[in-house]
């Protein structure tokens, strides 16, 4: 288990990665992936938020790998074989600025998984992303905004080159 403390636009978040863990689907909040091809990772260019990997909220009677693969395609257009990685805890125990009326749960889950790339599609930029780009891994501190250990561990984790170790991680 690898804990990361945060700050995302003033909330303090305790994150804590969990390989291997698929929690109950009503404590997900948002499912995400690292897509590969060739030994390169996808980035997409999503409207809101600049480059990240494919990800987001979980539609009725969805399961979290069925949203996964939904967003792979809609936003990088990939489809391929995938498997899980396990879930980011994120706890806003000591958020002072997390109330009742917040859109997420004080503990909820981000659910991970790991993509390899089968078959590219032609992109359409039908969705939320504009564009897509395949960078070498190491790069993607570069092109996301807010990269944090608790996402070096899942990468780590992701390319089989990490052991799995407890350890309490600060970053701001």
């Amino acid at each position: 288990m690898t804990s990361t403390y945060v700050d995302w636009v003033g909330h303090k978040l305790k994150l804590t990665w969990e390989s291997s863990l698929l929690p109950e689907r009503d404590l997900i909040t948002s499912v995400h992936g690292f897509c590969f091809k060739d030994g390169q990772l996808l980035m997409v260019d999503l409207d809101d938020r600049g480059w990240d990997f494919p990800g987001g909220h979980i539609e009725v009677d969805e399961t979290a790998e069925v949203c996964f693969r939904r967003e792979a395609m809609e936003e990088g257009y990939v489809t391929g074989d995938s498997v899980l990685l396990g879930s980011i805890e994120i706890d806003h125990n000591e958020n002072p600025l997390w109330n009742e009326q917040s859109p997420y749960p004080k503990i909820g889950y981000q659910v991970f998984y790991k993509m390899d790339i089968t078959e590219l599609h032609p992109f359409g930029a039908e969705y939320e992303s504009s564009r897509r780009i395949f960078i070498p891994s190491e790069d993607v501190s570069k092109y996301y905004k807010g990269w944090h250990a608790t996402y070096e561990k899942i990468m780590c984790e992701a390319q089989g080159r990490c052991i799995n170790e407890n350890q309490e991680i600060t970053t701001t």
